[in-house]
Protein backbone atom coordinates (compact mmCIF):
# COMPACT_ATOMS: atom_id res chain seq x y z
CA UNK A 1 0.00 0.00 0.00
CA UNK A 2 2.79 2.39 0.81
CA UNK A 3 4.40 1.76 -2.56
CA UNK A 4 1.10 2.37 -4.38
CA UNK A 5 0.54 5.60 -2.46
CA UNK A 6 4.02 6.79 -3.32
CA UNK A 7 3.48 5.96 -6.98
CA UNK A 8 0.17 7.83 -7.01
CA UNK A 9 1.76 10.79 -5.30
CA UNK A 10 4.54 10.86 -7.90
CA UNK A 11 1.97 10.69 -10.72
CA UNK A 12 0.00 13.56 -9.21
CA UNK A 13 3.13 15.65 -8.81
CA UNK A 14 4.03 14.97 -12.42
CA UNK A 15 0.55 15.82 -13.72
CA UNK A 16 0.09 19.05 -11.76
CA UNK A 17 2.29 21.07 -14.16
CA UNK A 18 0.09 19.81 -16.99
CA UNK A 19 -3.13 21.32 -15.61
CA UNK A 20 -4.37 24.28 -17.62
CA UNK A 21 -7.37 26.60 -17.24
CA UNK A 22 -8.47 28.21 -20.50
CA UNK A 23 -10.79 31.22 -20.24
CA UNK A 24 -13.92 31.60 -22.34
CA UNK A 25 -12.28 34.24 -24.55
CA UNK A 26 -9.16 32.13 -25.16
CA UNK A 27 -8.04 29.11 -27.15
CA UNK A 28 -5.07 26.88 -26.35
CA UNK A 29 -2.74 25.85 -29.17
CA UNK A 30 -0.84 22.68 -28.17
CA UNK A 31 2.49 21.62 -29.65
CA UNK A 32 3.67 18.08 -28.87
CA UNK A 33 7.41 17.66 -29.17
CA UNK A 34 7.48 20.75 -31.36
CA UNK A 35 4.69 19.70 -33.74
CA UNK A 36 1.14 21.03 -33.81
CA UNK A 37 -1.16 18.67 -31.93
CA UNK A 38 -4.54 20.32 -31.32
CA UNK A 39 -6.41 23.45 -30.28
CA UNK A 40 -8.08 23.32 -26.87
CA UNK A 41 -11.42 24.95 -26.10
CA UNK A 42 -12.18 26.87 -22.87
CA UNK A 43 -12.38 25.01 -19.58
CA UNK A 44 -10.28 22.68 -17.43
CA UNK A 45 -7.67 20.96 -19.61
CA UNK A 46 -4.72 18.63 -19.05
CA UNK A 47 -1.64 18.36 -21.22
CA UNK A 48 1.36 16.09 -20.90
CA UNK A 49 4.03 17.95 -18.91
CA UNK A 50 7.41 18.43 -20.54
CA UNK A 51 6.10 16.94 -23.77
CA UNK A 52 3.24 19.27 -24.65
CA UNK A 53 3.58 23.02 -24.81
CA UNK A 54 0.43 25.18 -24.87
CA UNK A 55 0.09 28.80 -26.05
CA UNK A 56 -3.02 30.75 -25.13
CA UNK A 57 -4.53 32.99 -27.81
CA UNK A 58 -7.01 35.76 -27.04
CA UNK A 59 -9.82 35.65 -29.62
CA UNK A 60 -11.59 38.84 -28.56
CA UNK A 61 -11.80 41.83 -30.88
CA UNK A 62 -8.67 43.88 -30.33
CA UNK A 63 -8.11 47.49 -31.42
CA UNK A 64 -4.68 48.10 -32.94
CA UNK A 65 -3.46 51.66 -33.31
CA UNK A 66 -1.71 52.49 -36.58
CA UNK A 67 0.96 55.08 -35.75
CA UNK A 68 0.89 58.42 -37.53
CA UNK A 69 2.05 58.04 -41.13
CA UNK A 70 3.40 60.77 -43.38
CA UNK A 71 1.54 60.55 -46.67
CA UNK A 72 1.93 62.50 -49.92
CA UNK A 73 -1.49 62.84 -51.53
CA UNK A 74 -2.16 62.60 -55.24
CA UNK A 75 -2.15 66.42 -55.47
CA UNK A 76 1.28 66.55 -53.74
CA UNK A 77 0.17 67.68 -50.27
CA UNK A 78 2.01 66.16 -47.30
CA UNK A 79 -0.33 65.09 -44.49
CA UNK A 80 -0.02 62.95 -41.38
CA UNK A 81 -2.69 60.28 -41.00
CA UNK A 82 -3.30 57.70 -38.30
CA UNK A 83 -5.97 55.04 -37.91
CA UNK A 84 -7.19 52.17 -35.77
CA UNK A 85 -7.74 48.57 -36.88
CA UNK A 86 -10.24 46.27 -35.16
CA UNK A 87 -9.03 42.68 -35.55
CA UNK A 88 -10.07 39.30 -34.16
CA UNK A 89 -8.43 35.87 -34.21
CA UNK A 90 -10.63 33.32 -35.94
CA UNK A 91 -8.03 30.54 -36.25
CA UNK A 92 -5.78 30.31 -33.19
CA UNK A 93 -3.47 27.70 -34.73
CA UNK A 94 -2.65 29.90 -37.74
CA UNK A 95 -2.11 32.91 -35.49
CA UNK A 96 0.57 30.96 -33.59
CA UNK A 97 2.14 28.93 -36.39
CA UNK A 98 2.11 31.33 -39.36
CA UNK A 99 3.67 34.42 -37.77
CA UNK A 100 5.89 35.23 -34.83
CA UNK A 101 3.51 37.98 -33.65
CA UNK A 102 0.18 38.31 -35.43
CA UNK A 103 -0.56 41.68 -33.77
CA UNK A 104 2.72 43.23 -34.85
CA UNK A 105 2.42 41.75 -38.34
CA UNK A 106 -1.13 43.06 -38.73
CA UNK A 107 -0.22 46.53 -37.50
CA UNK A 108 2.84 46.75 -39.76
CA UNK A 109 0.95 45.66 -42.86
CA UNK A 110 -1.87 48.10 -42.03
CA UNK A 111 0.66 50.95 -41.92
CA UNK A 112 1.82 50.11 -45.44
CA UNK A 113 -1.75 49.83 -46.71
CA UNK A 114 -2.64 53.17 -45.11
CA UNK A 115 0.20 54.95 -46.93
CA UNK A 116 -0.52 53.26 -50.27
CA UNK A 117 -4.28 53.86 -50.28
CA UNK A 118 -4.35 57.44 -49.00
CA UNK A 119 -1.60 58.36 -51.49
CA UNK A 120 -4.05 57.58 -54.31
CA UNK A 121 -6.49 60.30 -53.21
CA UNK A 122 -6.47 64.09 -53.37
CA UNK A 123 -6.52 66.03 -50.10
CA UNK A 124 -10.18 67.02 -50.50
CA UNK A 125 -11.09 63.38 -51.11
CA UNK A 126 -9.20 62.23 -48.01
CA UNK A 127 -11.15 64.74 -45.92
CA UNK A 128 -14.54 63.87 -47.43
CA UNK A 129 -14.24 60.13 -48.23
CA UNK A 130 -12.96 58.65 -44.99
CA UNK A 131 -15.38 55.73 -45.08
CA UNK A 132 -14.42 54.80 -48.62
CA UNK A 133 -10.69 54.94 -47.82
CA UNK A 134 -11.21 52.94 -44.62
CA UNK A 135 -13.11 50.26 -46.56
CA UNK A 136 -10.31 49.92 -49.11
CA UNK A 137 -7.67 49.62 -46.39
CA UNK A 138 -9.75 46.99 -44.59
CA UNK A 139 -10.17 44.94 -47.77
CA UNK A 140 -6.44 44.86 -48.48
CA UNK A 141 -5.37 44.12 -44.89
CA UNK A 142 -8.05 41.46 -44.43
CA UNK A 143 -6.91 39.63 -47.56
CA UNK A 144 -3.33 39.54 -46.27
CA UNK A 145 -4.11 38.56 -42.66
CA UNK A 146 -6.49 35.77 -43.65
CA UNK A 147 -3.54 33.37 -43.89
CA UNK A 148 -2.63 34.34 -40.32
CA UNK A 149 -6.09 33.42 -39.06
CA UNK A 150 -7.00 37.07 -38.44
CA UNK A 151 -10.30 38.71 -39.40
CA UNK A 152 -10.23 42.50 -39.87
CA UNK A 153 -13.63 43.70 -38.71
CA UNK A 154 -13.16 47.39 -39.49
CA UNK A 155 -10.64 50.17 -40.08
CA UNK A 156 -11.23 53.77 -39.03
CA UNK A 157 -9.20 56.80 -40.02
CA UNK A 158 -8.76 59.02 -36.97
CA UNK A 159 -6.66 62.17 -37.28
CA UNK A 160 -5.68 63.89 -40.51
CA UNK A 161 -3.07 66.51 -39.70
CA UNK A 162 -2.53 69.20 -42.33
CA UNK A 163 0.52 71.47 -42.79
CA UNK A 164 0.32 74.83 -41.01
CA UNK A 165 0.15 76.85 -44.24
CA UNK A 166 -2.63 74.61 -45.52
CA UNK A 167 -4.59 75.15 -42.31
CA UNK A 168 -4.30 78.94 -42.70
CA UNK A 169 -5.40 78.75 -46.34
CA UNK A 170 -8.42 76.63 -45.45
CA UNK A 171 -9.32 79.00 -42.61
CA UNK A 172 -9.25 81.97 -45.01
CA UNK A 173 -11.34 80.03 -47.50
CA UNK A 174 -13.89 79.16 -44.82
CA UNK A 175 -14.04 82.83 -43.70
CA UNK A 176 -14.56 83.99 -47.29
CA UNK A 177 -17.33 81.44 -47.71
CA UNK A 178 -19.05 82.68 -44.54
CA UNK A 179 -18.84 86.28 -45.76
CA UNK A 180 -20.26 85.27 -49.14
CA UNK A 181 -23.21 83.52 -47.51
CA UNK A 182 -23.82 86.52 -45.22
CA UNK A 183 -23.87 88.86 -48.25
CA UNK A 184 -26.33 86.58 -50.05
CA UNK A 185 -28.61 86.45 -47.01
CA UNK A 186 -28.45 90.23 -46.64
CA UNK A 187 -29.25 90.75 -50.33
CA UNK A 188 -32.15 88.34 -50.15
CA UNK A 189 -33.48 90.23 -47.10
CA UNK A 190 -33.27 93.58 -48.91
CA UNK A 191 -34.96 92.08 -51.93
CA UNK A 192 -37.80 90.72 -49.83
CA UNK A 193 -38.13 94.08 -48.02
CA UNK A 194 -38.28 96.01 -51.31
CA UNK A 195 -40.90 93.61 -52.64
CA UNK A 196 -42.99 94.12 -49.51
CA UNK A 197 -42.76 97.94 -49.81
CA UNK A 198 -43.71 97.79 -53.48
CA UNK A 199 -46.70 95.60 -52.71
CA UNK A 200 -47.82 97.93 -49.90
CA UNK A 201 -47.53 100.96 -52.22
CA UNK A 202 -49.57 99.18 -54.87
CA UNK A 203 -52.28 98.31 -52.38
CA UNK A 204 -52.41 101.89 -51.04
CA UNK A 205 -52.67 103.25 -54.55
CA UNK A 206 -55.58 100.96 -55.36
CA UNK A 207 -57.45 101.65 -52.13
CA UNK A 208 -59.66 104.79 -52.09
CA UNK A 209 -58.36 107.16 -49.41
CA UNK A 210 -55.43 104.88 -48.66
CA UNK A 211 -52.84 107.56 -49.33
CA UNK A 212 -54.72 110.02 -47.08
CA UNK A 213 -54.80 107.54 -44.21
CA UNK A 214 -51.11 106.86 -44.61
CA UNK A 215 -50.41 110.61 -44.63
CA UNK A 216 -52.34 111.10 -41.39
CA UNK A 217 -50.40 108.28 -39.75
CA UNK A 218 -47.15 109.90 -40.80
CA UNK A 219 -48.27 113.26 -39.37
CA UNK A 220 -49.15 111.58 -36.10
CA UNK A 221 -45.65 110.18 -35.82
CA UNK A 222 -44.09 113.54 -36.67
CA UNK A 223 -46.15 115.36 -34.05
CA UNK A 224 -44.62 113.27 -31.24
CA UNK A 225 -41.17 114.64 -32.03
CA UNK A 226 -40.37 117.65 -29.73
CA UNK A 227 -38.46 119.45 -32.48
CA UNK A 228 -40.39 122.23 -34.25
CA UNK A 229 -41.45 121.56 -37.81
CA UNK A 230 -43.54 123.45 -40.34
CA UNK A 231 -45.73 121.23 -42.45
CA UNK A 232 -47.70 122.54 -45.43
CA UNK A 233 -50.49 120.28 -46.62
CA UNK A 234 -52.25 120.56 -49.93
CA UNK A 235 -55.55 118.92 -50.71
CA UNK A 236 -55.08 115.63 -52.40
CA UNK A 237 -57.50 116.38 -55.17
CA UNK A 238 -55.57 119.59 -55.93
CA UNK A 239 -52.24 117.76 -56.19
CA UNK A 240 -53.86 115.18 -58.39
CA UNK A 241 -55.06 117.91 -60.77
CA UNK A 242 -51.59 119.44 -60.80
CA UNK A 243 -50.07 116.14 -61.75
CA UNK A 244 -52.66 115.60 -64.41
CA UNK A 245 -51.78 118.93 -66.01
Amino acid sequence: MVIVAVILAIIVLIMIPGIRIINQYERGVVLRLGRYSRTLDPGFRIIIPYIDHMTKVDIRTTPMDIPKQEVITRDNVTVNVDAVVYARVIDASKAVLETTSFRYATSTFAQTALRDITGNFDLDEILSKRDEISAQIREIVDAQTDKWGIDIESVRLQNIELPADMKRAMAKQAEAERERRAAIISAEGEKASAAAVAEAARMLAQTPGGINIRTLQTLEKISTDPSQKTVILLPTDLTDKVHLR
